[in-house]
């Protein structure tokens, strides 16, 4: 019997267990990501504004020091999407501009970071956020065509590991859910353990534990959390898997009855 349930009974079963096994938030709790604006992609002033609670934070003596750590490398993320952007390599553009057939409809970030069309060239994507690029690749190629019309969207390649039914990077939607996600790397396992569930930045890890959980319960998308391409979801397993031992039972039950035959045939 597979360790799987198939998928849309594992979807369900998911959405129904985040809220039940997520703690409630605590008072002393990060600012929530979604909380400036409420889109799925964070404006620009939605992410002043949250650098701003961040800042906020950390002048209040109603936190603790770990948890204004917490609050200070959040406002640096924030703080570095402002500044560089969002886009990096390994990151995709989703493109379609009406008239211009000749175009991929899907373009892979390079490094710079830049994405480079045919005919146009090389279009740098330094500083700009990932709810800005249809507005910013019209105003580009307006410079070369007249009245561009343009649908972009940002895709990210991020990692999925652990408890989960296919394990490796995809490259999704960044106004998804972190349980869409989970679901695309075909669900997490009977083993799983969703309270341990945390998201890694190289050998850092940014969310977990009870935060994770709310923003999750809550419906904050990859890019209201602030990820980028090479973030890591890690899935943890539970403690005591049961069926080591099984295995190593029935391996030890087997291997003496063939033992026992044989001494018997002897």
């Amino acid at each position: 019997m597979s360790s799987y349930l198939p998928g849309r009974a594992l979807a369900l079963v998911f959405c129904l267990l985040v809220p039940l096994i997520a703690p409630r938030p605590s008072q002393a709790q990060l600012p929530q990501q979604g909380a400036a604006g409420g889109g799925a992609m964070l404006s620009r002033e939605d992410l002043t504004k949250l650098l701003q609670q961040y800042e906020a934070a950390l002048q209040s003596p109603a936190y603790s020091g770990s948890v204004k750590a917490e609050f200070k490398a959040a406002a640096a993320r924030v703080r570095n999407r402002l500044e560089h952007g969002d886009f990096h390599p390994g990151d995709r553009v989703a493109l379609t501009v009406e008239g211009q057939p000749n175009l991929p409809d899907t373009v892979p970030v390079e490094a710079g970071p830049k994405i480079t069309l045919p005919v146009f060239g090389d279009i740098s994507l330094e500083g700009v956020l990932r709810s800005e690029i249809t507005a910013y690749l019209t105003r580009e190629l307006g410079r070369m065509i007249r009245n561009p019309v343009v649908h972009a969207k940002a895709l990210m390649r991020i990692s999925v590991q652990g408890a989960v039914a296919k394990p490796g990077f995809y490259v999704v939607p960044t106004d998804i859910l972190v349980t869409d996600v989970l679901m695309a790397a075909g669900g997490p396992g009977q083993n799983a353990d969703l309270n341990k569930l945390k998201i890694e930045r190289g050998s850092e890890q940014i969310y977990g534990g009870q935060q994770l959980q709310t923003d999750m319960r809550e419906g904050r998308t990859l890019d209201q959390l602030s990820l980028q391409a090479g973030d890591a979801i890690i899935m943890p397993q539970k403690g005591g898997n049961i069926w080591g031992p099984i295995l190593r039972y029935g391996l030890l039950v087997a291997t003496t009855l063939v033992l026992g035959v044989r001494i018997a045939g002897f």
